[in-house]
């Protein structure tokens, strides 16, 4: 839905016509779940990371929405939407944008999610299989987390507890390749200024959510539909060699970024265009 304002002025006989994405909410299982939803042509989901929210997403929507229907949503716990408990799974999160895409009637869409987001677009895939067109799994993957990120995610959870305000900022920094962190300084405060928006308890919930997933690596061989990985080579949080070896021995496409965890941001113009080519693919 979009909403349009129209102003006129006394001595022009213009009239701007400016369009606005409104915020748009759904009832779920007692709690809010938000989203935008713009453009027309072919049902392309958004889903974000972890501390991040559907904002991620607003520089690259205005290119994308001008042949797609975009649907941007926020996670359990992230943005506008509300918590459902002290656990949001992967699969929680995946019926929560099934709720959504049901409310707008989409049979087919094509999905985009950048790290906990791609989580949350294979536990959807493996629900919901045959609403999938497309999928693209963004600095993210389809393992599950070793012991080593399991203990890790315990002590994120303790030092999220004890120090929310300082474990927010150091954990935004450490997403970006250290040779971008200069360059794009005013980008990683709008980031952290987002990510400090995320309550205690939907922090809680998704560290608590990603240490339980599922490994997910077989959908990339029985996937009827198209796959693109996109990786950065500097990654700080997810290992690079991993990545490739999961696509090995699969249809699925690979795109390789040089910088970190957050393509959005470090290869922007790259990133819009090549997921404006896999959306024309598809």
């Amino acid at each position: 839905m979009n909403l349009y304002f129209l102003c006129g002025l006394k001595n022009f006989s213009l009239i701007f016509a400016i369009k606005i994405p409104v915020l748009n909410q759904i009832d779920y299982k007692n709690t809010k779940i938000s989203y935008f939803d713009t453009g027309k042509g072919s049902a392309v989901v958004l889903l974000h990371g972890f501390l991040e929210n559907q904002t991620m997403w607003q520089d690259l929507i205005p290119e994308w929405n001008k042949k797609n229907r975009i649907i941007s949503i926020d996670l359990l716990g992230h943005g506008k939407s509300g918590c459902l408990g002290y656990v949001h799974s992967m699969e929680d999160n995946a019926e929560a944008v099934q709720a959504v895409l049901s409310k707008l009637r989409i049979r087919k869409a094509i999905f985009v999610g950048h790290s906990m987001g791609g989580y949350v677009a294979l536990a959807f895939a493996e629900l919901y299989p045959a609403i999938v067109k497309g999928l693209v799994l963004m600095n993210s993957t389809s393992k599950a987390d070793s012991e080593e990120r399991k203990t890790n995610r315990n002590r994120a959870i303790k030092a999220v507890k004890k120090d929310y305000i300082g474990f927010v900022r150091l954990s935004i920094a450490n997403l970006f390749n250290p040779d971008n962190r200069e360059r794009l300084v005013d980008e990683i405060e709008k980031v952290r200024a987002e990510a400090l928006k995320t309550p205690l308890q939907g922090i809680v919930a998704s560290l608590e959510g990603m240490k339980i997933r599922k490994d997910r690596e077989t959908l990339l061989r029985s996937a009827t539909y198209p796959i693109l990985f996109i990786l950065g080579k500097k990654d700080p949080v997810l290992n690079y060699e991993d990545g490739l070896k999961q696509i090995e021995n699969t249809t699925a496409k690979l795109v390789t970024f040089p910088d970190g965890h957050m393509s959005h941001l470090e290869n922007r113009e790259e990133l819009k265009n090549v997921l404006l080519e896999f959306f024309k693919e598809v």
